[in-house]
C-alpha cells in the first residue's frame, strides 16, 4: 500500500507524480463544466494526506470528520478482518487553504471508524465542527459523493502531505485487489497519469466535473510483485489474477455515506449502510 512516511511503516510506493491531462475517455464523458479543484479542505497528517468530508446529512453545528486510510493509523495497520470503532485519539492534523498553506492545527477527538477490511478507510472525529473550521479558517469541507464513481471520468488525487495535486482519470475497477493479508472491493484504478508517492496515502480522490471525493487513495504495485505487500494485484470475479506494475489504485467512499448518522455519528447499523463491522456486529 500507499507507504506512510515513517520508518516502521510498509514501503509501498504509490506511483505518483505530475499533473497530465485526462484520458481521451474521461475527454469524451458527459459531465458539467469542471470545478476548480485546489487543496482547500485537505489535511497534512504526520505520515499520510486527508481531507476533511462531509455527507449531505452533515450540520455545522456536527463535529467535522477528517477522511483518510486504515493504514495511516498512528497505532498502526488494522489487522486482515479487525474493525475499529469509536477509540479515542488526540492526533492532530494540519488544515490547509487553497494554494497549500497551514492554517491550523486541529486535534481528533477519536477514531470513529477504521478498517482495512474490503476497504482501506479511516474516519477521525475532530474537536472542532464544520462552522467552526469554516468561521475561523474560511475553509469548507468537501462532499462526499453519494453514488460510484463512473469510468472515464477524470479526477485529482489531492494530497495535503505534498502540497500537491495529481491529475489522471479512473481506468476502470478491480473486482478484488490483493495485496498480502488484505483484500479490498471495487477498487478504483488509476490511468497510468497518476503516479502518486510515499505520503499520499489518504487523499481524496476528487471527481473534477462535481468537486466531490469519489474515493480515497491508498495502493499502487511498485516493482511487479504478485498479491504481496507493496505489489497488490488484481482478482476477477473467476479467480483470474492480474497484475498491473506502476499502476496505482483507490477505494470508493460513497460506502461511506449511508453510514453516517444524525450528528455525523458512524452508525453501522444504518439502512444501506455495507462497511465492515466489528466481529460480533454492531
Amino acid at each position: 500500500m500507499n507507504k506512510p512516511l515513517v520508518g516502521a511503516c510498509l514501503a509501498a510506493l504509490l506511483c505518483g507524480a505530475t499533473a497530465a491531462p485526462a484520458t481521451a475517455a474521461a475527454d469524451r464523458a458527459e459531465k458539467p463544466a469542471a470545478k476548480a479543484v485546489s487543496l482547500a479542505g485537505t489535511v497534512a497528517l504526520s505520515n499520510c494526506s486527508g481531507s476533511v468530508v462531509r455527507v449531505p446529512g452533515s450540520q455545522p453545528g456536527d463535529p467535522a470528520l477528517v477522511l483518510s486510510n486504515g493504514h495511516c493509523l498512528e497505532s498502526g495497520f488494522p489487522a486482515p478482518g479487525q474493525v475499529i470503532v469509536d477509540k479515542p485519539s488526540t492526533r492532530r492534523v494540519t488544515l490547509l487553504n487553497a494554494s497549500g498553506g497551514s492554517l491550523a492545527t486541529l486535534r481528533a477527538s477519536k477514531i470513529a471508524y477504521a478498517t482495512m477490511t474490503d476497504t482501506d478507510m479511516s474516519v477521525y472525529e475532530l474537536t472542532s465542527t464544520y462552522r467552526d473550521i469554516e468561521t475561523k479558517y474560511g475553509v469548507k469541507a468537501l462532499d462526499l459523493n453519494t453514488a460510484r464513481p463512473e469510468r472515464g471520468r477524470a479526477i485529482t488525487v489531492a494530497s495535503g502531505y505534498w502540497k500537491k495535486l495529481y491529475k489522471c482519470a479512473i481506468d476502470g475497477f478491480a473486482y478484488r485487489l490483493k495485496e498480502g493479508g488484505w483484500t479490498w472491493k471495487d477498487s478504483v484504478r488509476y490511468t497510468p497519469d497518476c503516479k502518486t508517492i510515499g505520503g499520499t496515502s489518504g487523499s481524496p480522490v476528487i471527481d473534477d466535473a462535481t468537486g466531490k471525493v469519489v474515493a480515497v487513495n491508498n495502493t499502487g504495485n511498485e516493482s511487479g510483485g504478485r498479491c504481496t505487500e507493496n505489489n497488490p494485484c488484481e482478482v476477477d470475479e473467476s479467480g483470474r489474477v492480474t497484475v498491473r506494475q506502476g499502476i496505482n489504485y483507490a477505494q470508493q467512499t460513497y460506502t461511506l455515506v449511508p453510514c453516517v448518522g444524525i450528528g455525523n455519528k458512524i452508525d453501522l447499523g444504518r439502512a444501506g449502510c455495507t462497511l465492515p463491522k466489528p466481529a460480533g456486529g454492531r
